[in-house]
Parts: C-alpha cells; sequence; structure tokens
C-alpha cells in the first residue's frame, strides 16, 4: 500500500511563526499574521494539490473559522484534493450531520472525510451548550457514529441510547462513495470508540516506541470486534536541503516563542481532561532545552501549541527516513502541517515526496 498525506489548512491564521488558537498563542507579532481568507487557503490547498497531498485537515474549535463553511467554499478552488472536516458531535445531530456529508460528496465529487473530535475542554463544550463530562461525550460519540453510519448505508434508523434518540431517521440521498471517518483518542475511552467506529485511527507524533504500544492496544481491540483499521500520524514538520538548515528553522522558531508565551500556554495545557495532550506535554515537560525526544522528533512545537506537539526535523533524507520508520510501524497516512503553511508544503512536496516515490512508497495522486 502506497502512503497517503495530507496536508493542514490553518483556519485560525498562518505566519512566519507559530500561530494558533485555544490554548495556543500567536508566538510572533500580530503584524505577521495572514489572515484566514479564502483567497489564502486556496493558496494553500492548490499548493498541496499540486504538490501531491491527498487531503488536508480543517481544524474545529471556537478559535477558528467553521470547518464545513470553509471548505465548502474552497472545494470549488481545487479540483482532486479532499477535505477532511474536523466536527463534534453533540454540535450538531447525527442525522442533520450524516446528510450534510452526502450533499459535500455529491457537491464536491466525493472529496469529503471526517475526522470525528468528541472534544477534550469541558470548558469550551460548554460555551457551545454541551454540559455532557468527557467520559460521557466519547458514550455520545460512538452512538453518534452508529446512527450516521446506518443512516448511509440506507438504513431506515430507530435508535434509543444513554445520549441520542433518533425515530425513522432515513437519508433520501446516500453519499458515494461513504466518507472515511477518522478518530484519535489516547484514552481507554477513546481506543474503544476508535476500535468499533472509525476507519482510520490518528494518533499524535510521540516516540516510534510509544506510537508503537499504541497502536497494538487499538488494533488487538478492533480485532476482538472483527475489525481492522487503517493508521495515521498528525506532524508538523521542517525539512530543509541539509539538516543544518532545517534545525537553525526550528531554532528560529523556539526563539520567537518567549518564556511568557511559554508559561501562559503550559498553564492551559496542565488543566486539559486529553490524554493525548498530557502525553504530548510529557514530551518537553516544559523546558525549552533539549527537545530532540528521539531522532529527529522535535518537541518544541508543543510549548507554545496545543495538540499536535511535535515535528519531523532535519534534511529531506532524515525526514523521508523517519516516515519510513513510522511506516514500518503500521502508519500509512500523515497528517501534516509546517509554518508557514504554504511555503513548508512546498520544502515537503518538492523535498521529501520525490525520495519516497524513488523508494516505491508513494505516488503522486493525479497519476495513480
Amino acid at each position: 500500500m502506497t502512503l497517503s498525506f495530507h496536508w493542514f489548512l490553518p483556519t485560525y491564521g498562518d505566519g512566519r511563526n507559530v500561530v494558533g488558537g485555544g490554548h495556543d498563542v500567536a508566538a510572533g507579532g500580530k503584524e505577521e499574521q495572514r489572515p484566514a481568507t479564502v483567497r489564502y487557503l486556496a493558496q494553500i490547498a492548490g499548493a498541496a494539490e499540486q504538490l501531491g497531498f491527498d487531503g488536508a485537515l480543517t481544524p474545529t474549535g471556537a478559535w477558528c473559522e467553521d470547518a464545513w463553511v470553509t471548505t465548502a467554499m474552497l472545494a470549488r478552488e481545487t479540483e482532486r484534493l479532499r477535505f477532511m472536516v474536523a466536527l463534534r458531535p453533540g454540535f450538531v445531530s447525527p442525522t442533520l450531520t450524516a446528510q450534510m456529508a452526502a450533499t459535500f460528496q455529491r457537491h464536491s465529487e466525493g472529496r469529503l472525510l471526517l475526522h470525528v473530535v468528541t472534544g477534550g475542554e469541558s470548558g469550551e463544550q460548554r460555551a457551545y451548550g454541551d454540559f455532557l463530562e468527557k467520559g460521557a461525550r466519547y458514550g455520545r460519540t460512538g452512538e453518534f457514529l452508529e446512527i450516521v453510519r446506518r443512516l448511509w448505508g440506507g438504513e431506515s434508523v430507530d435508535f434509543g441510547g444513554a445520549h441520542l434518540r433518533v425515530e425513522g431517521a432515513r437519508l433520501g440521498r446516500l453519499p458515494d462513495p461513504v466518507p472515511s471517518v477518522y478518530f484519535g483518542g489516547s484514552s481507554p475511552e477513546g481506543i474503544e470508540v476508535a476500535a468499533l467506529h472509525s476507519d482510520v485511527y490518528l494518533t499524535f507524533g510521540e516516540p516510534p516506541a510509544q506510537v508503537a504500544e499504541k497502536l497494538a492496544r487499538v488494533r488487538a481491540r478492533a480485532a476482538r470486534a472483527g475489525r481492522r483499521l487503517r493508521f495515521g500520524i498528525r506532524l508538523h514538520v521542517i525539512t530543509r536541503d541539509t539538516a543544518g538548515q532545517a534545525w537553525a528553522e526550528a531554532r528560529r522558531l523556539l526563539e520567537g516563542f518567549g518564556p511568557e508565551a511559554i508559561r501562559s500556554v503550559q498553564a492551559g495545557l496542565r488543566a486539559s481532561e486529553s490524554e493525548g495532550q498530557h502525553r504530548m506535554r510529557a514530551l518537553h515537560g516544559g523546558r525549552s532545552d533539549d527537545l530532540e525526544i528521539t531522532p529527529n522528533l522535535w518537541a518544541g512545537i508543543g510549548l507554545v501549541r496545543g495538540g499536535a506537539g511535535t515535528a519531523l526535523v532535519g534534511s529531506h533524507r532524515d525526514v523521508a527516513d523517519r516516515i519510513i520508520e513510522y511506516h514500518r510501524l503500521g502508519i500509512d497516512e500523515f497528517v501534516l502541517s509546517g509554518v508557514p503553511h504554504l511555503e513548508e508544503a512546498y520544502w515537503f512536496g518538492e523535498g521529501v515526496l520525490p525520495l519516497l516515490a524513488g523508494e516505491g512508497l508513494w505516488t503522486h495522486p493525479a497519476h495513480e
């Protein structure tokens, strides 16, 4: 199986320093940000499509633009690129979500992927009117995905669960193809939902040994349910012609963070309910030195950004070798991002992808 690569659409803004929202901060000045206009995001999407990325992840949260609306606009600006739309069960009914996905598939000619995010922060969930605690949110996610999948399968659904209830739910038109469901979660509850309901399990970019251990747990639980999943990983990348150039860029980003920014973000992340977020924080421990935690895996991003907090850093050959290492563990899909997203897409697409193609591990989607 050839590898699949997805890029990232920064719907909270972009720039030459790390930019984010929520727990995150703009480590550089506001004047350095690039607003998340449709025109700029279309540049990123167009570059990703040209370079051979299969899709692009669009985040969800109060700190960014709505993923559904934004990607629906960008679908008209691209021809092949698929859109991995992040959504949170509980904010929209499962029947409406199934219908929205079917509509998106028809009008985009089958270019929708879904990244289901249970929601790791109760405070943010409550701002949207969701007052379930974390454990109950995972239970609701499982019910949500069961209803959605049954609707996509053409069933008329009557369902009464602990959290969701529908009667006589049915879609007038089914999605073709059915969108793949991506899901990540490091807690036992998250792994349970992933094993039973997802198509692709996504992990944050942890060291290979930790990734291998987590994937083994997900595989075992899925096997007990008679299911077999695909696996993906979420990483940032800093890749250059030489390792020295790449590490110089990592140092430049680190110098721009500032101790107050780090303290502010880490204070917020310490209170996170997300097991995956705790695992990201443990990789750097709040320190600003000795951040290469395993060869070419740098934990510096996580000092000022929630969510994915590690980056592959090195020469194009170094980064390609690390991707091959993760692939040997069972990872077939890579969801990547960089700073800025437009320029870093070209560094990776023109530097790393040809190396993987030369080893028979990747083919440009337009040439398949």
